[in-house]
C-alpha cells in the first residue's frame, strides 16, 4: 500500500511540473517576439537582394521560403547586427546561387556574398558586393 501511495504522488508531482513547465514555456513572449523580428529581418533582406542585384524576377529560397532540396538556408544574429542566408535563380533553366548577406542593427546592407559568375562585372562599383566563382 505504501509503494502504491508513493507511486502516485510521484507520478502527481513530475505531471504538475511537467505541466507548470509548459504554460511557461507557452506564454513566455520572447520566442514568438524573436521569431516574429526575423520574418522582417527575411523580408528586409528579400527587397535588399532584389534592389541590390537589379537582375529582374527572382526565385528565392530564404528562410520563410525553405527548400532543403536546393539546400538549408538560416538567419541568425551577429555581433552587430543579423545574418542571412538562401538561394536564389533568374528562372527554371537557371542553377540556384548561394548568398551570404550582412546586415547591421538598422537592417541596413553591410556586405552581399554571392556565387554568380555571371554578376562579375556589378561588383566592380559596389564594394559591399562579393562575386564569388
Amino acid at each position: 500500500m505504501n509503494h502504491q501511495t508513493g507511486r502516485l504522488l510521484f507520478g502527481i508531482g513530475v505531471g504538475v511540473l511537467v505541466a507548470l513547465g509548459a504554460y511557461q514555456w507557452i506564454t513566455n513572449p520572447a520566442p514568438r517576439a524573436e521569431r516574429q523580428r526575423e520574418e522582417s529581418v527575411v523580408v528586409v533582406s528579400r527587397r535588399l537582394i532584389e534592389t541590390t542585384l537589379a537582375i529582374g524576377v527572382l526565385e528565392l529560397v530564404d528562410p520563410l521560403a525553405p527548400n532543403r532540396i536546393v539546400g538549408k538556408s538560416y538567419v541568425y544574429r551577429s555581433n552587430d547586427g543579423w545574418d542571412v542566408s538562401g538561394y536564389y535563380r533568374r528562372n527554371a533553366g537557371d542553377l540556384w546561387h548561394p548568398y551570404l548577406m550582412a546586415l547591421d542593427s538598422e537592417l541596413a546592407l553591410k556586405h552581399l556574398k554571392i556565387s554568380d559568375p555571371g554578376l562579375v562585372g556589378t561588383a566592380a562599383d559596389r564594394p559591399y558586393l562579393e562575386i564569388l566563382p
